[in-house]
């Protein structure tokens, strides 16, 4: 059995806060944008968070292994073996990033038998951090304030509110929110559209088309303890290195599990 320091959690946010530190660092200066092999792009913000990051978790728990956005080249054949392991996002949303609006964030999760267990969502700009532990409520925490429970809501009869994408041309969204019916829709970057969910401001965000596991990891962790969930277009969980590719499936982010959303694909 894995053994886990005592103050796991904290121990966690605040490498999240290092990574900030270093983020918001390059953020604050003029930087290059390069390409990768995927056509998305990456800054030398996303490589400093990620060393930032791997060299806090190998500290904290080097029996552990991380799989990084930035180290993606870790075979299956390897990564299959893990039970468990970190998943990190060491800036999600960097198209956000190099628009300077703010809407990026820091995503760590771990994962333990395929399902997350721990969460931390931490926003560079604004020092807020959203977390969770398997059983232990999922909480909200502005740097140098108090943190505080959140949780899903119940989806309002006469309109729902949607997120959506805010750097992708999303039209397979309007389907899908034409059978809702009434709603409204925010659009914002990276995970703080699960955030939104978990907090209880938005009941739900469909994704259709390309996500990977570092992108969804934290986040179903903090919805699930906030009252909701993530979930495949058949309402099933989402699962993490159970293949060869890391991509996910079409998914479902929501607060309101006594609602189909699927049916409304």
């Amino acid at each position: 059995m894995t053994s886990f320091p005592d103050n796991l959690m904290d121990a966690i946010i605040e490498i999240a806060e290092q990574a900030s530190d270093a983020i918001l660092e390059v953020y604050n200066s003029s930087f290059d944008i390069e390409q990768k092999d995927d056509n998305t792009p990456v800054t030398c913000a996303d490589l400093a968070a990620h060393n930032s990051i791997t060299e806090g978790l190998a500290r904290l728990t080097p029996n552990i292994p991380v799989l990084s956005e930035e180290s993606t080249n870790i075979p299956f054949s390897e990564r299959k073996q893990w039970t468990t392991y970190w998943l990190v996002d060491p800036l999600d949303g960097t198209r956000e990033f190099i628009k300077r609006n703010g809407e990026f964030t820091i995503n760590i999760a771990l994962i333990e038998n395929n399902y997350p267990t721990l969460g931390v969502i931490y926003t560079p700009v604004t020092n807020t951090c959203f977390f969770a532990e398997q059983n232990k409520g999922a909480y909200k925490q502005v740097k140098g304030s108090e943190a505080f429970s959140i949780s899903t809501r119940k989806a309002p009869v006469e309109k729902t509110l949607t997120a959506s994408v805010r750097s992708l041309n999303d039209s397979s969204l309007d389907e899908f929110q034409k059978n809702i019916g009434k709603h409204n829709t925010i659009s914002m970057g990276s995970s703080l559209k699960s955030c939104l969910i978990a907090e209880g401001k938005v009941d739900i965000y469909p994704r259709i088309g390309p996500t990977s596991e570092w992108d969804t990891a934290a986040a179903q962790c903090i919805i699930e303890e906030a009252g909701g969930c993530i979930t495949t277009t058949d309402m099933l969980r989402l699962k993490y290195n159970t293949k060869e590719s890391l991509l996910n499936p079409n998914f479902l982010a929501f607060g309101d599990k006594s609602i189909k959303w699927n049916e409304f694909l």
